[in-house]
Parts: structure tokens; sequence; C-alpha cells
């Protein structure tokens, strides 16, 4: 398998298990792709599953990868259209489909060298920057080209093209495309007979990562084999197919698989061993056939024809000759038609491409004569093969894309699922919320009718100055009570903000009554369902910020999410340390606020158990969560995270095991 499909799977998040080309893993997918909460994940699973198909159904690999770019594009992920758009391109150019591939290529090539495209990343790997991720993708695209430039003859392009790609690698430093850079050269210098280069850059190639363990499959050990059986070292040569053969059945790369039994058996064709060349070239057909490579098959009975011919044994010849004439038919065709298209899209080979297409018509003309009848019964049959393949993936793209239509009005229920939950756990805080305020109305309203009652005895007795005295008390007791009455009115408010469905319209918001507001609620929450729990709550609130332009419902479930979080963490603490038998620990809760230039940062800290380090990069992953089943979703810091991306912002986490942690939310000041 190509190794940029290796990068792209690298790129993807870890929630996903290692895609293989089975049905078991594809049907995994599908199941992840169903329970998918938003475009971001669709885009990854897409990813995947291209991947899984690309060296064994092009077609289907065509179809998520296409997928995956849309969804790229419309999310503005620049450098994620640029991968998908890359192994497209490779998959095109092993189709032979040179117009749309070079297209494919020219379009991703000019996204990667607009710098721009560094602004807006889904993921970064550690250590590593968007620049870097950019011309990363780039020299992928220049190394992945010279399959095309090598099928349509333009040598001066592949080598150019390649070395572009080894510049690239060096300037960033990146081993693994490097390594490739380095195998590709090889395999050109093997191509063109300059064997001593093209052992040189193998030697390369192993030294900077000796392919990784075979995570990329056999492709360098198949050009290190033959490099050797054109130097003539038979045993060296046999060595590197034998182990790019297992390489290719470990990681099941089946179309570099059945490269390694063509290879190994036309090595013992040369060496007249013909048993051995016929077992290895009947395996090599085997595996074409899975992965309905036609090139590949044609070029095993070309191989099986010429074993039978030494052998003197003609029908058996003859009948593998007509295998190979139908399907080299075949493919003269199609490619005669893509050579034509590709000189269309801009390139001067004209000369060359003529040159081959003559070469091939004439040879086409010669088989024709002979196989005419044959060529026709083979044609309807493939014909009949076509059509049925045809009908079942219009079937399945239907099926798809109604899947794809509940999966959106899924996310939307699931969703406001989240929203409603998290409502539920508002509910006893704001009953104890709208309480207090009750109590004032209740009791001020209790003593302001007591002080009529004084009021109307003083005013009998004629004493008006005590009766104004009692009058203004009534007064600032009315005042109390409308105060009290507007602060219950602004807890319903709030609580009905939260339940219903965002407008997606920014509003001027004073972000210390918001941080302050959720706490509360969310503490007195937490102590409705747990009459021991207590915690201390301290707020260090930065009074000049000022409101903010912000979508209030939105942010308000962050706060209330990270704010539950904390309230959690300090309660399993405390457990534990009740549980010891110690007193020595207070559960604390810390809200700040402040500015940062242009941002306004809100901090909440909490002094709970913390995050172990082996989990923290996958706390914003969708369904991830460290809670007992049935406490938790796994997806309420995976929308806050959304939610603070949308609003142009960052979320990040600080923390210690066994100390606490700390979420900082910076959001635009402007």
């Amino acid at each position: 398998m190509k190794p940029a499909i290796y990068i792209l799977l690298f790129l993807l998040l870890p929630f996903f298990a290692k895609a293989q080309h089975n049905q078991k893993d594809n049907d995994s997918l599908h199941v992840a792709f169903q329970n998918a909460a938003n475009d971001t994940i669709r885009m990854s699973i897409y990813g995947k599953l291209a991947s899984s198909f690309t060296e064994s159904n092009s077609d289907s690999a065509l179809f998520y990868y296409d997928k995956e770019a849309m969804l790229a594009d419309k999310l503005k992920l620049k450098i994620e259209e640029v991968a998908a758009l890359d192994m497209k391109g490779y998959v095109l150019s092993t189709q032979r489909n040179y117009p749309q591939s070079l297209a494919t290529f020219l379009k991703a090539k000019k996204i990667a060298e607009d710098p721009a495209s560094e602004k807006n990343i889904w993921y970064l790997p550690r250590g590593e920057t968007a620049y870097q991720q950019r011309l990363e993708w780039l020299g992928w695209i220049y190394n992945d080209m010279d399959l095309l430039y090598h099928n349509t003859g333009n040598l001066d392009e592949e080598i150019s093209s390649i070395r572009q790609a080894r510049s690239i690698a060096e300037s960033i430093h990146n081993n693994g495309l490097l390594t490739y850079a380095y195998a590709s050269l090889a395999k050109f210098f093997m191509n063109t007979d300059q064997l001593d280069s093209a052992l040189f850059y193998e030697k390369k190639a192993e030294k900077v990562l000796s392919y990784n363990g075979g995570k990329w499959g056999g492709l360098p050990l198949n050009t290190l084999g033959k490099i050797y059986q054109k130097k003539g070292d038979f045993d060296l040569s046999r060595e590197a197919f034998a182990k790019a053969i297992k390489q290719d059945q470990e990681v099941n790369n089946l179309s570099y698989l059945g490269d390694a039994f063509l290879n190994i058996a036309g090595l013992y064709e040369t060496k007249k061993e013909t048993d051995s060349s016929l077992y290895y070239a009947r395996k090599a057909v085997d595996t074409y056939k899975k992965i309905e490579r036609p090139d590949g098959m044609a070029s095993a009975y070309s191989l099986i024809f010429s074993v039978y011919s030494d052998q003197n044994k003609t029908d058996s010849a003859f009948a593998y000759l007509k295998l190979a004439t139908v399907l080299n038919d075949s493919l003269n065709n199609v490619e005669r038609k893509n050579l034509l298209a590709f000189q269309n899209v801009g390139f001067d080979e004209q000369r060359k491409v003529q040159q081959l297409e003559e070469e091939k018509v004439q040879t086409q003309n010669r088989i024709r004569t002979y196989f005419l009848s044959a060529g026709i019964i083979v044609l309807l049959l493939l014909a009949i093969i076509f059509y049925r393949n045809n009908r079942q993936k219009q079937k399945a793209k239907l099926k798809i894309e109604k899947a794809y239509d509940e999966l959106k009005a899924t996310q939307q229920q699931l969703i406001q699922s989240e929203k409603m939950a998290s409502l539920g756990e508002l509910t006893a805080g704001i009953a104890h919320e709208i309480q207090n305020p009750l109590n004032f109305v209740n009791n001020f309203s209790d003593v302001s009718n007591e002080l009529i009652d004084e009021m109307n005895a003083e005013l009998e007795k004629g004493d008006i100055e005590e009766a104004k005295a009692i009058a203004a008390d009534v007064k600032q007791n009315l005042i109390k009570i409308n105060h009290h009455g507007n602060r219950a009115g602004d807890i319903v408010k709030g609580m009905l903000q939260h339940s219903r469905t965002s407008t997606g319209v920014k509003e001027l918001t004073d972000i210390n009554v918001l941080c302050d507001e959720y706490l509360r609620l969310s503490y007195h929450g937490l102590r409705a369902k747990d009459k021991n729990f207590n915690a201390e709550l301290k707020t260090d609130f930065d009074e000049s910020i000022g409101k903010i332009n912000i979508i209030p419902q939105d942010i308000g479930r962050v706060l209330l999410n990270i704010y539950n979080n904390a309230f959690y963490a300090v309660n399993e603490k405390l457990k534990a340390h009740s549980s010891q038998g110690s007193t020595n620990y207070q559960p604390t809760v810390s809200v700040t606020t402040g500015k940062s230039e242009n941002n306004i940062i809100i901090t909440v800290s909490d002094n709970g158990n913390g995050i172990s380090q082996n989990i923290v990069d996958k706390i914003f992953q969708p369904f991830f969560t460290t809670k007992p089943t049935g406490q938790g979703t796994g997806l309420g810091l995976s929308l806050s995270y959304d939610i603070i991306k949308a609003h142009g912002g960052e979320i990040k986490v600080e923390t210690k095991d066994g100390e606490g942690t700390t979420f900082i939310i910076s959001l635009s000041n402007k």
C-alpha cells in the first residue's frame, strides 16, 4: 500500500480501529459512521473506508475518496482535501485513467502550494506544524505522480517529480516521505537499467527507515529483487521477493502481493525451474482476480504461456495465450483512449505517446487476426458482468445516500438529547436558585402586610411622621420584592435559553454573570443529588471585561459541562478519601476570567484526581468517557470543543494525575 495512505490513517482520530480490507472491519466502520456526531467524523470514516479499498477495489476507493474530498471542502479543511485528492489521483493512475488522474493531481497540487491552506487544520500530529503538514502532502503528490508519468512514458517528468518529493522531504526532515522518495528513485533507475544507481538509492531507503517493519508492504523489496535479478544475483533476488511476499501478506496488500508472486515466477522461469514458476504464476492469477486487476492477470497468463511453450505443451500454451490476448485487447482499447485524452490535458509528450499507440495498435491487430471470435465472446461476458456490477454499485450508492440523510437527522436528535440530559441535571439547581428569591418575596410580603397595619394604626392616632417612616420601610420592601422577583425571572429565562435550540445568533453577554450563574446551578444540582456533598467555590472575575459577543445558550452549555465534570471529579476524590477515613481533603472548584490581548480567558480548575496522561489526548473525541456505563454519553466535551471552535476560540486542558485539572477557554473579544 502507498505510504501516503498510512499518513492519512495516522491523521485520523484514534477512536477508530485500524482498518484492513476485510468485511468485518468495514462493517465496524459503517457502524461507526451511523453513530458519527458530525461531518468531521464522517470525513474521517470515508478516508478509512477509501484506504481499505485502495489496493483491492479501486471503484469503491474512488467512491469514498470523492465523499471524503467533498466533506473536507465543505468543512474548509484544505489539507484533508489535498490528502483525499492525492490518493484519488493515485488510484486513477492505477486504473490507467490518465486524464482524470492528472487533473486530480494538479488540483491537489494547486491547493497544497497555497500557504492559505494552513489556516484551518483539523488535526496536527504532536510536534508537527501546519507548514510541515502542507509541504509533506505536497511531497506525497510529487512522489505519487511518478506512476502516472511512468505509465505515460514521461521519463523526464517522472524523475523530476521524484526529485521534488525528495527535496521537500529533506527540507522538513520527514523520514517517511524521504524513504519512499529514495525507493521511487531506485525503481526509476532500475527501469532505465542504471542498476548501480538503483541499488544505491534502495540501500539509502533502507538506511533511513528500514520499511517501518514492513507496514508499507513489499513494493521496495520487489524493486530490490528486480535489481538483483537484472544484476544476475538470483539468490539475493529470490530472497528479496520472498520477503516482499511475506510483508504483503502481513498487511493484506493484494495488489503488491500479486506483483511479488509474478516477479518470483518470472525469476524461476528465467532459471528454467518450471514447476516453481507455474506455481507462483498461478498464485499471481488468483491474487489479481480477487482485486480485479486485468493487467496483472494478462502478464501472469503470458508468463504461463511462455513456460508451457518452452515445455512444448501446445494445447496448454495456446489456452493461456488466448486468455492473455483477450485481456490485452481490452486493456489496449482503454489505454489508447486514456493516452489520447491525457495529451489534451496539456503535456508536451505527443510524439512518444503516438509511437506507443502505433506499436500497441499493430500488436492488437495481429492478435485480433487469430483470436477475434474468442475475444468477442469474452467481451460479451465481461459486458454482462460490468453491467451487473454497475447496477449493484448504483443500488449501493442509493442506500448510502439514504443512510447519510438518516445519519444527519440522528445527529441532530443526539445533540438535542445531550442538551436535555444536561437540562435534567440542572433541574435541582434551578429549583434551589428559584426557591431563594421566592422565600425573600414571601417574607418581605408578610412583613409589608404587618407594616401596613402598623401604618394604619399610626394614622388613626394622628402620628403622621411615624406613618411616613413605616411607608418608607414598605417601599423598601417592595423594591426588594421586585428585585428578587426579577432574579427568579432571570433564572427561568436562563433555563429556557438552555433548553431551546440555539438560534446561532450572537448577543452581547456579560460573561462574568454567565460563568457565575451556571457555576451555582451546577453546584446546587449536584447537592440536590447528594446532600452530603460540599465544595468550596472560588471566583475571581475581571469586571473590566464587560459584555462580549457570543451565543449565550451555546457557551452556557460549554460551561455547564465543564463545571459538571469538575464537581464530579472532586466528589469522586472526596469519596475515596472518606472511604480511607481521611478528613484533610477540601473539594475546591475555581473559576476566573481575564483578558489576554484580544481574547477573553475563562479558567475552570479543580483539585480532583486529574486525568491520566495516556488518555488526555482522547477527551475531546466523541463517545469517549471515563465515567461508569450509564453515567456519561462521552459527547459533552466533544460538543463543547465544536462550540468553542465555531466561536473562533480555543479550549485546552492542563492536568496532573492525582492533583487536579484545569480547562482554559479562549474567546475573541472582537
